[in-house]
């Protein structure tokens, strides 16, 4: 599954460009709902579903990057598929998944380790619905690494233990344990 790149997130977030932080979390929040995987029962309407979910994202993350007066340049130097990965991974490892997107974001191309990989950092950002697709995408690129369907299968568990009580509870206590941290 190829995720055309953003070009306004404002737009794609149907919000004017001087929108503040709280506008694009209502606005990104407002659209989750509507087109959430979750809301449908087919297959093609989930499928559908999950490609707006990733880009709604993708749009969200690149909106708040701006917003946040965070250094963003859309003409910023992109990096190979290969080299984007490498520093990605190296930000998961100083706990630090948000710019390890962000590295994922300035590669020129995907593959299969580049989808794994977003995979990785959506689960450290406990987004488990849109890890698991992009897993799914690692899977359909090389459908023989176990690995990549070992990642699809926990993003999956993580899904389904995240919607019980005790998982929103769990979630809600890291994320105060997160802030805490910064």
């Amino acid at each position: 599954m190829e995720v055309a790149e953003i070009v306004n997130p404002f737009e794609e977030l149907g919000i004017p460009q001087t929108s503040g932080p709280e506008e694009v979390r209502k606005a990104y929040h407002l659209k989750a709902k509507l087109v959430h995987p979750d809301q449908f029962q087919d297959a093609e309407q989930q499928a559908e579903a999950n490609r707006k979910m990733v880009r709604l994202n993708q749009a969200y993350e690149e909106a708040m990057k701006q917003v946040s007066g965070r250094a963003y340049s859309p003409f910023r130097e992109m990096l190979s598929v290969d080299d984007a990965v490498e520093m990605a991974k190296k930000l998961l490892l100083q706990d630090a998944p948000e710019r390890a997107l962000g590295q994922l974001m300035r590669a020129q191309s995907r593959n299969a380790a580049w989808f794994h990989t977003q995979g990785q950092v959506l689960m450290a950002l406990e987004q488990y619905e849109t890890a698991e697709q992009s897993f799914r995408c690692a899977v359909k690129m090389d459908p023989q690494n176990i690995e990549y369907r070992r990642g699809a299968f926990d993003a999956y568990e993580e899904k389904k233990r995240a919607a019980t009580l005790r998982g929103r509870i769990r979630h809600v206590l890291h994320k105060r344990q997160r802030k805490g941290r910064r």
